[in-house]
């Protein structure tokens, strides 16, 4: 399992907007094949940096979310909200590892 994890910092202004393309496309990507775990976090004391929080059956699945044509239009929505360039980690579970 892959889990993926994207901090996103908006312009203070345009918030509101990200957080209708996300209620707008969140059941579609929980539901596209391979995600198992897709959640939303606010930053504690920055209202308007957010992070994705996701789990993905493999790397595969995971590049073939981001190939598709939802992740395509869903991103070109949301990129133009950022006030700053976004970082995303992807991580293995170590319990799968060790196992």
């Amino acid at each position: 399992m892959i889990i993926r994890i994207v901090r996103m910092t908006f312009k203070e202004d345009k918030v509101l907007n990200f957080l209708e393309i996300f209620d707008e496309s969140k059941t579609q990507i929980r539901a596209f094949e391979g995600c198992q775990h897709l959640e939303l976090l606010q930053d504690q004391t920055q209202a308007n940096v957010y992070l994705t929080y996701s789990h993905w059956q493999s790397p595969e699945a995971l590049e073939c979310y981001r190939n598709s044509d939802l992740f395509r239009s869903t991103w070109a929505k949301t990129k133009v909200l950022f006030a700053e360039k976004p970082m995303a980690f992807s991580s293995l579970r170590i319990e799968e590892i060790i196992l």
